[in-house]
């Protein structure tokens, strides 16, 4: 097991509920222990830390402990956070026949086994999973923990429209089966929507407009595209939005543009009277960016999909060409609501980008209605739904272990 990187305050798992016994009026003999397995990318940690504020939330007892790897996004998120966190051997799955192929299964056991130390450790009450390179190992060491816990039982969230392979995996012995959208090619899966942060979901982009606009610059009055491209960035909207700033200028459409940490952008010189066109690296006030706009352009990763829709900003969504397709059909929702379109990367010209945008900024009826079709689709309790399920399985196991003469 590896160090934790920082402290806060503060199968088919388990045995059975005895006969008789009230799930709703049992209080744990010990804080819950939930460990949350979903590193690497933001899509994977942002859900995760979503389900944890809830936790805490709903348990101001429980005891949180996020696994991750030292290459993730988790090494900055989760401490930020406030939550521990346990690093453990990174097990990307590859998508092609690679040298990764091979080394694979040594490195799924090797973290298996460093997963497994986790969980003793911490004595682990349920674990939840969301997929990424920590998942599929928690998954095999929640199967058998110790002689006094056999097995730790297994919630799982899958945010995608598609399931990934460790989900998929994971799945076969899980105890629930959580999902962003119905048909994610997991059985038995409830669709609860994609776990969003509190600041998001409850975010009243009315009322914060004003300040929201002063923050970046923009007049009061002025109609404002957000474009970013996750994280990183995204080199074809890059691309395609900074290619088409005269045209946007001329149409009176200020730009409010994260490019990512590594990118920069090819701006021309702006002329007497432009609108301002913002360029920054990355957005640490995604509140104030959703509050100042009023249309973006972004990729349709999960995550993404579901915090625009949450805050009702209609959208142009530019799928990722890679994988299976995944994030297209993340947007669908979405865009069969009336909320956004799509428009396939390949396609995405300076061109389309000026005629798409200003005549959606230019008919604020359409937009208006795209907002509320957004927000209709959009699942603001998904991570409460989450943290429910796996207190209430984490209370069953312990309640369990209790009565059959074990250490709770």
């Amino acid at each position: 097991m590896n160090h934790t990187v920082n402290k806060p305050t503060g199968g088919r798992g388990g045995n059975p509920l005895p006969a008789g016994a009230a799930l709703s009026s049992f209080k744990p003999l010990k804080p819950l222990s939930v460990v949350l397995a979903g590193g690497g990318t933001a899509g994977h940690v942002e859900p995760a830390m979503a389900v944890a504020d809830a936790l805490s939330a709903l348990d101001p007892q429980v005891r949180i402990t996020a696994l991750g790897t030292a290459r993730g996004l988790e090494t900055r998120l989760v401490p930020e956070r406030g939550y521990d966190l346990e690093l453990i051997t990174p097990v990307p799955l590859p998508r092609k026949p690679s040298g990764d192929l091979a080394r694979l299964p040594s490195r799924v056991w090797r973290a298996v086994r460093e997963t497994r130390a986790v969980l003793r450790a911490v004595d682990a009450d349920v674990v939840i999973g969301f997929g990424g390179y920590v998942a599929l190992p928690a998954y095999l060491a929640a199967r058998g923990v110790s002689s006094r816990k056999p097995r730790v039982p297994v919630v799982i969230h899958e945010a995608n429209a598609s399931a990934g392979l460790a989900n998929r995996v994971g799945a076969r012995t899980a105890v629930r089966i959580l999902s962003a959208v119905a048909d994610c090619g997991l059985p038995r899966a409830e669709v609860v929507g994609v776990p969003v942060r509190e600041a998001i979901t409850s975010l009243d982009r009315a009322a914060l407009r004003d300040e929201a606009r002063r923050h970046f610059g923009f007049a009061d009055d002025a109609r404002v595209l957000l474009v970013f491209g996750g994280s990183q960035g995204a080199a074809s909207l890059n691309r395609a939005v900074s290619g088409a700033a005269a045209e946007l200028a001329a149409a009176g459409v200020a730009v409010l543009h994260a490019h990512g940490p590594k990118n920069t952008l090819d701006l021309r010189e702006p002329q007497p009277g432009d609108p301002p066109y913002v360029a920054v690296p990355y957005l640490d006030r995604m509140d104030l960016a959703y509050s100042a706009a009023d249309l973006v352009i972004c990729r349709s990763g999960a995550m993404t999909v579901a915090e625009v829709s949450a805050v009702g900003l209609p959208a142009i969504y530019v799928p990722l060409p890679i994988g299976n397709g995944e994030q297209r059909l993340n947007a669908l929702p979405v865009v069969n609501a009336g909320g956004g379109m799509i428009v396939a990367d390949a396609d995405l010209t300076p061109e389309l980008v000026a005629r798409e945008v200003a005549a959606l900024v230019g008919d604020p009826p359409r937009l208006a209605a795209m907002t509320t079709a957004a927000a209709l689709v959009g699942h603001p309790d998904a991570a409460r739904q989450v943290a429910q399920a796996a207190l209430d399985i984490a209370r069953k196991a312990q309640l369990g272990r209790s009565a059959a003469g074990g250490k709770p």
